[in-house]
């Protein structure tokens, strides 16, 4: 089994569950709750009333983490504890999928940052409650950031920053403070790369950047940037390109990392296409993910059969063979995608 480092990413203030979906019902009192679980265990986190008149809401989707952490900052006794049990929920089932790290991202709850702040605080000592893993800080905000990793109990480990990039320098200080790792974005100062030569470029102006603060070797996971191959048949294999890159300038100590779900939005199949893409991520040098443990571990990568007909369509796909994905689409369709 090749190695394959998780960054668990479910405990994010961006992640939606569909309204009138398996996850969020009208329960006995009229009032809407996010319901988990399983069938031999229900729980429910109740919706606060405010939440039902948000764009989001009225789009069908709903931020299920933030109500937990509303409810954890806000909500009464009841609310309180649902919030505190959801999270746990979330962080034990991630751990129990051999992630390594809980990514935790609290930027999208407020435009307040002392609120943003309260709630990375807290998130921070629910989750740590009830696993032993070590948390994975995300946040575009050094203050955030530095939040978070006091927050981070250093038993557990190294915490870990998501993310520093050419962009984002003031926060390689914040994670060298801390002794921690950190997720380095191939992310130019003022635009994304678009090409393996562009990664390589803002890469060779980062690396030294974290060498000088103490940063080095495999405290280092590269994150190459993955983008939808829905609005471009060759992201994925761009991205791949980038992975030998990266490993041939870098050597084998770094980990390379990353978003690799993204490759997938805007496509049906979802989970098939991430399993395909993940596979052939490792195989190109890749040894970690930002990824949901549940979909995607060692384990998972392990029983993967590549020799499957929905396998082979998702990697023609992935690597352009397939340009618009008019094949893969097709087969979608009629049925024939084995997830």
């Amino acid at each position: 089994m090749k190695k394959f480092i998780v960054v668990g990413e479910n405990i994010h203030c961006t992640r939606i569950y569909k309204v009138g979906g398996t996850f969020v019902r009208q329960v006995e009192d009229g009032s809407f709750a996010v319901v988990y679980g399983g069938k031999a265990d229900s729980r429910t986190l109740p919706i606060p009333g405010h939440f039902l008149k948000t764009a989001d809401w009225e789009a069908g989707k709903i931020k299920h983490c933030a109500v937990a952490v509303w409810q954890g900052l806000y909500g009464d006794a009841a609310g309180k504890a649902a919030a505190v049990d959801y999270l746990r929920y979330l962080a034990r089932r991630q751990e129990q999928a051999d992630a390594a790290f809980l990514d935790v991202n609290v930027d999208e709850f407020s435009t307040d940052v002392s609120e943003r702040i309260r709630a990375i605080q807290w998130v921070a000592g629910v989750v740590q409650a009830t696993a032993a893993i070590p948390l994975s800080i995300d946040s575009s905000n050094p203050a955030i950031l530095r939040a978070g990793l006091e927050a981070c109990d250093p038993l557990r480990g190294h915490p870990m920053v998501n993310s520093v990039s050419l962009e984002r320098q003031e926060s390689i200080s914040v994670a060298a403070e801390f002794k921690a790792v950190v997720i380095a974005s191939a992310a130019g100062e003022t635009d994304l790369p678009s090409n393996t030569e562009q990664r390589l470029v803002n890469l060779n102006r980062l690396m030294p950047l974290l060498n000088k603060a103490g940063i080095c070797g495999g405290d280092v996971y590269v994150d190459p940037l993955v983008f939808p191959v829905a609005t471009d048949s060759n992201n994925a294999q761009s991205f791949l390109e980038a992975v030998v890159s990266i490993r041939k300038a870098y050597g084998p100590e770094i980990h390379i990392s990353g978003g690799l779900s993204n490759v997938s939005f805007g496509m049906p199949a979802r989970k098939l296409i991430n399993q395909a893409f993940t596979w052939m991520v490792v195989e190109a040098g890749g040894d970690s993910g930002i990824v949901d443990p549940l979909q995607m571990n060692a384990k998972i990568l392990a029983s993967v059969d590549t020799t499957s007909e929905s396998f082979k369509l998702a990697r023609a796909l992935l690597t352009g063979e397939d340009m618009f994905g008019v094949e893969f689409i097709m087969a979608h369709r009629e049925g024939k995608l084995v997830e």
